[in-house]
């Protein structure tokens, strides 16, 4: 197949020697003219993803019109900020029926919208699909065991998607359920962002414990209330994306809220990270959406409260372990 993969960054590069391993003709394209023209001359992102060099048949540029005509998929992997004007600017280039992945994750916060919708509102004529999971660029660059699912409302579509992106390393399960895919994978940034905040506060493996347990149930009330089926919050997408972002040294997420616990501001933390952190861009978005849908989700109206109003970290966690007393689970 031929492949158009928009999005230079750590995990287009990755998912570039992925699908170029699996046989595809893999073209990658950035807005960014230097990044294209280090991956050209190196064949390795030597800022973003070191060591993890691409093959030679691995092409690489700054024209949309080439990535994007004739191609028989194209994978978004922008940061979320930059999916809409990345879709609108692909639009007169999409032909009917193709097929765009969204491999990105995030919601916009200005319209409370989940990433697939927001290529769907620009890309109309497209079909539209999801992949999303525990998948890490670093490991996956370096073609460690790593598991994801595929998703489109279209189970032929999930399956070619499946069919495209699985080997004997990277295996890839399908779901309808994109709504619940793609909010576990936007809300677990903001989990892990207190996460790491707790870590930088000196708090222990039962804070952290806490966190992601209580944190995945926070989004699966929400993801339930928008639509969403319960099964996918414990899966991949869910706990298991949860999980790695809370605790792998290679989150940025985890890093940013690691600083933020030591005393920094969310753009101190981000200037030091060096990458677009998701989950401060979420977070808005998902106490707009937890409000909306009436769901209770404590652990993200605090992170918001420690983000833009300066809640000091110790009484966050007051905040949060003093609240009023309830059964573990509902009903």
């Amino acid at each position: 197949m031929k492949i158009g993969i928009l999005g230079a960054g750590s995990w287009g590069t990755a998912l570039a020697k992925l699908l170029n391993g699996n046989g595809h003709e893999v073209t990658v394209w950035s807005i960014d003219a230097e990044e294209i023209v280090m991956l050209n001359e190196y064949h390795e992102h030597r800022s973003k993803l070191p060591g993890v060099m691409l093959a030679g048949d691995v092409r690489f540029t700054t024209d949309v019109q080439i990535v994007v005509e004739g191609a028989d998929m194209l994978v978004m992997v922008v940061p979320s900020p930059f999916v809409r004007s990345t879709a609108k600017t692909i639009a007169p280039y999409v032909a009917q029926g193709q097929l765009i992945v969204n491999a990105s994750k995030g919601i916009e916060e200005s319209t409370l919208m989940l990433l697939d919708e927001v290529i769907k509102s620009e890309v109309p004529q497209a079909k539209v699909g999801v992949i999303s999971g525990p998948s890490h660029a670093e490991e996956v660059g370096l073609s460690m065991p790593t598991t994801v699912v595929a998703g489109s409302k279209d189970e032929e579509v999930a399956k070619h998607i499946q069919d495209t992106f699985m080997n004997d390393f990277f295996r890839v399960y399908t779901s309808t359920d994109v709504l619940g895919i793609e909010l576990g994978a936007a809300l677990k940034n903001v989990i892990a962002l207190a996460a790491g905040m707790a870590d930088g506060a000196g708090c222990g493996d039962n804070t952290k414990a806490a966190l992601i347990t209580r944190g995945i149930a926070e989004i699966a009330r929400l993801g339930v209330k928008m639509g969403g089926k319960p099964d996918t919050f414990s899966g991949l997408s869910g706990i298991g994306d949860l999980i790695v972002t809370c605790e792998s040294k290679h989150s940025r997420n985890r890093r940013a809220g690691f600083l933020i616990g030591q005393g920094k501001t969310y753009h101190e933390a981000m200037d030091e990270v060096q990458m677009v952190v998701e989950g401060v861009y979420s977070a808005k978005a998902a106490l707009a959406l937890a409000k909306k849908y009436e769901a209770e989700m404590p652990i993200v109206e605090v992170v918001n409260k420690v983000l833009f109003e300066d809640l000091k970290i110790d009484e966050a966690i007051k905040l949060l372990l003093t609240r009023e007393k309830t059964a573990e689970v509902h009903g």
